[in-house]
């Protein structure tokens, strides 16, 4: 973005929030800024009525904005109603309460001793005024720092002013006076978004995790933690009165037109084992949420009849359903997602599900197809589409008319450019085992030409997830540059059920690594990677498993890159022990030799090849230290090495600038490597 006139709104911890009207930037003509800027449109929505669309969408290199825009008007522009500066705060997503008012998603991290994220949700009119925030307010009685507010469990179709909203709550010290209590925790109140005027639905609960309505105002679900003080070794003393989060959830419901709990479920997130409840549907009078069939997590219902009757809903044979889909002010269940070769949805819905296969044959080239939104009767429907050649489209459909219309592009900078297409493949690990995986070759080559090339292995980032087929700005600028470029989901990444995730996971690393190297040796076997010319880039957890590859196979990599990597096992779980998922950390990564022979910090004199490491100091999921620790070990073992922080980024590098920088900086690192 441009310069833009503004007012600012300090809402503590860091959090500045910004009405402004902006410009957008002109992307620059060269490879490494045209895949390295950030999609222009992160999240969408359509209001009730279905004549505007919001969407957030990227200003300036870090920061973020909500822009509404008419759709009755052909020729209206968008206009920005809010922007977040990315330091530290951005916008995740921004949802319509009624025709002119919306709901924002505002999040970030900020450093005062320790880094810290926190979340708010904002209130804004369609044209950028009367902004609110919707957390209670705080005192100088007060005790306690609030991370996050809450979350919008109900919109309230019916009502354009109110909704149903998770909130925490801090004890007030105030002795001698009513407001003085030292009730804390999650609760549910009704909140009027543009008085702020509120009253209690759900009392606060110190053990309460979420709740789940049913989209009519009734507060159906209750998810609650188990804890256990965590003590000091020091001092023998709780490190934190809220304790540790264990494993384990416990879900309570209630019965139609009934006010006590009853239980329900309960789950463990480290097994997998349990049901976990992710809506409910009032009509039916049932809970969708998830549980395992066939060693895959599958979509199933519970009756919230009192029999708690459980029935398959949806399972794909060898993958996990990753999510539900759900459209429209009341979140109503319409489908499943899941990846098999790419990411599919199943909708349940039939005439969703027939009007799918009708847009999939209407847009060209077979792309994939998702409702993202629809209007309040559902006559109105935002469509996203897109392909391993297109970065995406988003579409409105109305279905009265049969009409569809474009919109939007979500990475203009790369219109017009010939994008190489994906190729599902599969390589054989060492037990013989068939891994999947996707081959993306520079511009004009084919399976049959692709020989002698320059090449990169790209492992995903998991474990807790998957790669899949379509666009990917890393990979494909890559491809651009000349390199082939295989992406490989190795076992212990999850997404493809018990026996490609379960037996393996984070204590199994051993093998998702030998995975990669089997890649590399793959793409050599092949002839499409010339000898010598062969390197890999991985970002988090793929980012560990190209050092640990690296270290593994010390002769097949000539260069190895890592972005934002995890390096030692044993730090990790040291930088996690003073917060409440400790013991769910620790359990994860486990104990034993493994931890050790597992971190790429401890077996850095095996790597010989040149490593480029990039951090930002922000990141919570791995700590930019992981990064400068590796670097000292490098160092110590005469290892070539270079190691670039970011300041005030977390895990994603959410910043255009940045991105182009490392682009920039990878290509040249691979080249002067040896892979011309």
């Amino acid at each position: 973005m441009g310069e833009f006139n503004s007012m600012k709104w300090s809402f503590g911890i860091g959090f500045t929030l910004w009405a402004a009207v902006a410009t957008p930037a002109v992307a620059a003509d060269d490879a490494a800024v045209r895949f390295g800027v950030r999609e222009r449109i992160l999240h969408t929505a359509l209001s009730p009525d279905g004549m505007s669309m919001a969407y957030v969408g990227t200003s300036g290199a870090r920061g973020s904005a909500l822009y509404v825009v008419s759709l009755a008007d052909p020729k209206a522009k968008p206009q920005p109603a809010l922007i977040a500066t990315g330091d530290p705060d951005r916008l995740a997503w921004c949802n319509w309460i009624s025709n002119t008012r919306l709901v924002c998603r505002m999040f970030g991290i900020n450093k005062d001793v320790i880094l810290l994220p926190f979340g708010r949700l904002v209130a804004v009119d369609a044209n950028g005024g009367n902004v609110r925030l919707l957390e209670r307010p705080a005192t100088a009685n007060t005790r306690g720092i609030m991370f996050r507010d809450g979350e919008v469990i109900d919109w309230l179709a019916d009502d354009d002013n109110n909704i149903l909203m998770t909130r925490t709550v801090l004890a007030n010290d105030s002795v001698g006076s009513r407001a003085g209590s030292n009730r804390d925790g999650l609760g549910v109140d009704r909140v009027d978004t543009t008085t702020l005027a509120w009253e209690a639905v759900e009392k606060p609960l110190r053990t309460a995790a979420g709740f789940i309505s049913d989209g009519h105002g009734r507060v159906r679900i209750l998810q609650t933690l188990e804890l256990t003080p965590e003590v000091s070794v020091e001092t023998a003393a709780p490190v934190f009165n809220f304790g540790s989060v264990l494993g384990v959830r416990n879900f309570l419901y209630r019965r139609a037109g009934q006010q006590n709990w009853q239980a329900l479920s309960s789950y463990n997130v480290i097994d997998e084992s349990g049901f976990f409840p992710a809506a409910v549907d009032p009509d039916k009078e049932i809970a969708y949420g998830y549980s395992r069939t066939d060693g895959r997590q599958a979509l199933h219902s519970l009756a919230l009849d009192g029999s708690l009757k459980q029935s398959l809903v949806f399972a794909r044979p060898g993958v996990d359903v990753d999510s539900i889909v759900q459209i429209g002010r009341r979140n109503r269940v319409v489908g499943v997602s899941f990846a098999t070769d790419r990411i599919e949805i199943k909708y349940l819905d039939p005439e969703l599900a027939a009007l799918q296969a009708s847009l999939s044959k209407a847009i060209p080239n077979q792309p994939m197809v998702a409702i993202v939104d629809a209007s309040r009767d559902e006559q109105r429907l935002l469509i996203r589409a897109g392909t391993d050649t297109d970065a995406g489209v988003y579409y409105l459909y109305d279905r009265a008319k049969k009409s569809l219309d474009t919109l939007y592009v979500v990475r203009p900078e790369l219109e017009g450019a010939k994008l190489p297409a994906v190729t599902p493949v599969s390589f054989p690990a060492a037990d013989g085992r068939q891994v999947s995986a996707y081959l993306t070759l520079p511009p004009g080559q084919t399976m049959a030409t692709a020989k002698g090339l320059k090449a990169v292995v790209l492992p995903d980032g998991g474990p807790f997830g998957r790669d899949y087929w379509g666009f990917d700005w890393l990979a494909h600028f890559l491809a651009h540059q000349g390199y082939a470029v295989l992406r490989a989901s190795a076992r212990g990444y999850s997404g493809s059920g018990d026996m490609w995730f379960r037996d393996n996971g984070f204590q199994s690393w051993q093998r998702a690594v030998d995975e990669v190297v089997a890649a590399g040796r793959w793409l050599e076997s092949q002839g499409i990677a010339a000898p010598g010319r062969l390197g890999v880039v991985g970002w988090s957890h793929g980012g560990y498993t190209a050092l640990q590859a690296a270290a593994t196979a010390p002769s097949l990599f000539k260069a190895v890159v890592a972005i934002a990597p995890l390096t030692d096992l044993a730090r990790f779980k040291q930088e996690r022990r003073d917060w409440s998922n400790f013991q769910v950390i620790n359990a994860e990564i486990g104990s034993g030799d493994h931890v050790r022979t597992l971190s790429p910090a401890q077996n850095a004199a095996r790597i010989t090849a040149p490593v480029l490491m990039f951090h930002g100091t922000f990141d919570r999921t791995f700590d930019y230290r992981q990064s400068t620790a590796m670097a000292a070990r490098l160092k110590a073992a005469g290892v070539a090495h270079e190691v670039v922080t970011f300041d005030k980024l977390d895990h994603d590098l959410h910043d255009s600038s940045v991105r182009t920088e490392m682009l920039r900086k990878i290509d040249a690192f691979l080249s002067a490597s040896g892979l011309r």
